[in-house]
């Protein structure tokens, strides 16, 4: 695409436009805003989104590079400081607006090349420019690792130097106008020693770039003088001024370079996969006789739900259906107007609003309607949507889509105590970290210590493509994706702070794949840790299910969904039982955080041998409640975690879902009384072995 590039001067804006070229974009323009002449301060503006130390180096560039440069005034100051920046005209985000407004008129550019490595501040806004213009954020440095994004830059031939130091450790007399590589070891060193950030993401240090492999001519300092801004004994703060500059040929050259090789994809070694316990292994269906139970003619898509509201104010809402049939007349569109419609109502009497859903599972029919779907589904959220999984499965005929999604609101009347705000990751820019949320969700949503992520699919994050190699590197890379997004929520967390996942797949033969590889990961992450307390990871971590759909988004196979929690794995709490009755056997699992604020139930519901004749669905469904009671009943005494969902994951061709429902629904009501959960039932595919039931409970 045809791009405009962001320039401060510094070494991250011209990497950042390598990196954009190098993935078959064409840079057109560059772009820059300068201290507006009547501030009083022509060397350095305190700004919190630009770097103006160096701009009035910058008109070299347009010769350097041989391009227009579009330069702006900063008019503005830093008004909203907000994590989410909306429009304020008196904000400096609106001067990049209207340079940015004035470069797609003149240069018809389609995206915006963004240095950005760490800093959500800028990023968000520079996100939120791009979004009001239609344009799309290049930032291909995005939570890069800095050691090692500092070697590639020094090795990719820029050439630039320091020429501002505003940390402990760096001298003014001593750094200033070094280069990169004469700077590097200093830069290790002062990182291990104080976390400096060695990118200078911190604030510790600006760079300016002489030289590029995309300059046709270099730039050459003449003369520069010193200009002590704060004379602080530990870390004082100067910068260079520049007196005299000028431009040289740098001679014939091809226009090639290397950039290091793109780090989105992985190769998968098969060795690398252990095989998975035979129990994961699909079985042949076996034929199941049911004695009839009180037979709903109530079609089980039809009945909404919710749970009622936990005391740190959660409450989950279920049965949320689009029905669509053509032949009444009615759009597709229109359906799912309806169903939000009624969606609204039903949180409107709970005294809650769209905007206080933080997940949202959309089941469809099929995913040939997912454009329409979204089309309608954009409209109902604003710049923080919530995260969102969504998946194909057996719906039945004339269902559109089903929604259940969890909402949360503190209750303030009632509460005085200071609660941290909802944080919301909603990256836009492609990146080579995880995908661009470029749909309406965000990547993920942390209330308190609760990660709630959206489904994670394997999209090579520099193309947005589905990666090429099979369903073992898909499950790889999408896991990889979960990974990037905890960490980048809270650090230091990681697949061990899971509390619950759901790994759909599209095949039966993908479920052992999909379990040996959750395993596989868990024990790097136990590697990692270098903690020999961890004596049973799978115990520690979260629970998972795994279930086979008929389709997922972009074609993929397989697609990951967890919550996290930041919590201590190793002091969680583990309860799990065992029932064997005739003909089936139920295991129930719970994980209870180490804060006591969450906790995940897992219940399976196995075949172990074919019954010559008819089973009593009455018991089992009976007994699997009892246990989900029992377990709830086991958590700690400092839980105050409610039942706010009841998923439940069945085989489409073994039970009538009516009938499950009603029984399922009848139990609960009767051992659960005011505390039920919503219920949610998804008939699927298959399940992993004997089972034909796998549900999964939120408590919160």
């Amino acid at each position: 695409m045809r791009v405009v590039a962001l320039i401060s001067g510094g070494k991250d804006s011209c990497y950042n436009m390598m990196q954009c070229v190098a993935a078959g974009h064409q840079i057109v323009a560059l772009a820059n805003l300068r201290p507006a002449e009547n501030t009083g301060q022509t060397d350095e503006l305190d700004s919190y989104m630009y770097q103006t130390v160096g701009h009035h180096a910058i008109a070299l560039y347009a010769d350097a590079l041989d391009l227009p440069l579009y330069r702006g005034f900063i008019k503005g100051t830093s008004v909203n400081t907000g994590r989410v920046y909306t429009t304020c005209q008196e904000d400096e985000v609106e001067d990049l607006y209207h340079l940015m407004k004035l470069v797609k008129d003149k240069e018809g550019v389609e995206g915006v090349s963004v240095g950005a490595i760490l800093s959500d501040y800028q990023r968000v806004r520079v996100e939120d420019v791009c979004r009001r213009l239609n344009l799309q954020p290049l930032a291909y440095l995005w939570r890069r690792k800095q050691e090692i994004l500092l070697k590639e830059i020094i090795s990719s031939n820029i050439q630039a130097i320091i020429i501002k130091v505003a940390a402990f450790g760096l001298d003014p007399d001593k750094h200033l106008g070094k280069t990169l590589d004469q700077m590097e070891p200093d830069l290790l060193e002062l990182s291990e020693k104080y976390g400096v950030h060695v990118c200078g993401e911190g604030g510790e240090y600006e760079t300016f770039t002489l030289d590029c492999p995309l300059f046709k001519k270099k730039i050459v300092v003449d003369s520069a003088k010193v200009v002590v801004h704060s004379a602080d004994a530990f870390a004082p703060v100067a910068y260079l001024r520049f007196l005299k500059l000028h431009l040289e040929n740098k001679g014939e050259s091809s226009g090639m370079f290397m950039v290091n090789s793109c780090s989105c994809e992985v190769s998968c070694d098969d060795d690398d996969i252990f095989p998975s316990s035979e129990d994961d292994e699909p079985q042949k269906n076996i034929l199941v006789l049911w004695k009839s139970l009180k037979h709903s003619t109530l079609d089980f898509t039809k009945t909404f739900g919710s749970s009622g509201k936990s005391p740190s104010g959660y409450q989950w809402f279920s049965g949320i259906t689009a029905h669509f049939l053509p032949s009444k007349g009615k759009n597709a569109q229109e359906a799912a107007r309806e169903a939000f419609s009624s969606l609204q109502a039903n949180m409107t009497s709970e005294g809650l609003k769209l905007k206080d859903i933080i997940l949202v599972h959309l089941y469809m029919k099929s995913m040939k309607d997912f454009n329409v779907i979204n089309s309608v589904y954009v409209t109902q959220f604003d710049l923080c949507p919530p995260a969102r999984v969504c998946v194909e499965t057996l719906l039945p005929d004339g269902v559109l889509f089903c929604i259940d999604c969890l909402a949360h609101k503190y209750d303030i009347a009632t509460d005085d105590v200071l609660h941290d705000e909802k944080l919301v990751m909603h990256v836009q820019s492609i990146s080579h970290w995880a995908p661009a949320s470029i749909g309406p969700y965000s990547q993920s949503i942390k209330v308190g210590d609760v990660l709630y992520c959206a489904g994670q699919i394997a999209l090579v994050p520099c193309t947005m493509q589905l990666v090429s190699g099979g369903i073992r590197t898909e499950a790889i890379v999408s896991l990889r994706h979960v990974e990037r997004v905890l960490e980048a929520m809270s650090q230091k967390t990681a697949l061990h702070h899971i509390i619950t996942a759901s790994c759909y797949v599209t095949d039966s033969k993908h479920i052992p794949i999909a379990h040996s590889i959750w395993q596989k990961k868990l024990r790097e992450c136990k590697k990692v840790e270098d903690s020999e307390m961890y004596h049973d990871v799978t115990t520690v971590c979260g629970l998972l299910a795994v279930v086979v759909i008929s389709h997922l988004p972009r074609d993929a196979a397989i697609e990951w969904h967890v919550v996290a929690v930041v919590d201590d794995p190793l002091q969680r709490k583990h309860f799990a039982v065992k029932m064997l009755s005739e003909g089936f056997q139920i295991e129930c699992e719970s994980v209870e955080s180490s804060s006591a604020s969450c906790a995940s139930i897992s219940i399976r519901l196995s075949l172990i041998s074919p019954s010559p004749s008819q089973l009593d669905l009455d018991g089992p469904l009976h007994d699997l409640v009892a246990m989900f009671r029992q377990a709830v009943e086991k958590l700690s005494e400092d839980c105050t975690a409610s039942p706010l969902s009841f998923r439940a994951f069945f085989k489409e061709d073994v039970f009538d879902a009516e009938t499950l429902q009603t029984g399922l629904q009848e139990y609960l009501e009767k051992y659960l009384g005011k505390k039920t959960p919503a219920l949610i039932l998804v008939p699927v595919v298959d399940l992993p072995g004997k089972e034909v039931i796998h549900i999964t409970c939120w408590l919160s």
